[in-house]
């Protein structure tokens, strides 16, 4: 704490104020005289919150290029995430298109315009998570008796060992049915998902039709990616406009 003081030249009531918010938002821990960074483990599952305001501009970016592969008369399919919440905003003023989503927030940012659109928004139904995702039984049975032509994905992490992967066994179950639903999947995850691993693995990353990720990708980690999905796009985050704060 007092490096803080002395480093920024603000009182020790600032940093204090600084880290509450911080923690909240889920990016620090507090600990005995400040705080430290928060460390991953695979059923870490932060609120949509806290992750809609991390990598913010990549998020943007991707769900740019996203919406690019959506046109009228098309029964697409939004999992949970703050990725896909992107996405829907780019979507809001599309006509004529069915949505099937298993989030909360998904599906507050599509309704309100749906009927003036000619748009049909089903949202699942089911168990909800930390990260404003409907999960379990119902959700998967809903799904599962649907014809999906796209799939958009977000994922908690990727990695060539365990692939597309979530902290919660419960949504990797229902984003496993989406993914049996869709002709084709899409995958958006930013470049902070990669070696990342949650607890339930979603798919392979060759169960990917296509992977929209920014630049900010390695490029290891693009070479072995690109040899297993079936289609690797590579965003420059400078296509989101604005600051990258979040929305």
């Amino acid at each position: 704490m007092r490096e803080l003081v002395r480093e920024l030249d603000v009182s020790d009531m600032t940093i204090r104020r600084d880290l509450e918010v911080l923690a909240e938002r889920g990016l620090v821990e507090k600990v005995h005289g400040g705080a430290a960074a928060v460390s991953a483990q695979t059923t870490d599952e932060p609120g949509f919150v806290a992750k809609s305001s991390q990598s913010a501009a990549e998020k943007e970016a991707i769900a740019r290029n996203a919406a690019t592969f959506v046109s009228p008369n098309s029964a697409i399919a939004l999992s949970a995430g703050t990725t896909t919440w992107k996405l829907a905003q780019q979507l809001v003023y599309l006509p004529n298109i069915t949505v099937i989503t298993n989030s909360i927030p998904v599906a507050e940012v599509l309704c309100p315009t749906a009927a003036a659109l000619h748009r049909t928004v089903i949202l699942t139904g089911g168990v909800r998570t930390p990260s404003d995702a409907l999960v379990g039984p119902f959700a998967v049975s809903a799904i599962r008796s649907l014809n999906i032509d796209r799939l958009f994905l977000g994922v908690h992490g990727m990695s060539i060992e365990r692939g597309f992967t979530t902290p919660n066994f419960l949504e990797a179950e229902t984003n496993q049915a989406f993914v049996g639903a869709a002709r084709s999947i899409f995958v958006l995850a930013d470049h902070t998902k990669w070696d990342t691993v949650g607890l339930s693995t979603i798919c392979a990353l060759s169960g990917a039709d296509v992977l929209i990720t920014d630049s900010a990708i390695e490029q290891e980690a693009r070479e072995r990616v690109e040899a297993e999905v079936g289609e690797l796009i590579v965003v420059d985050v400078a296509e989101a406009p604005g600051d990258g704060s979040d929305v």
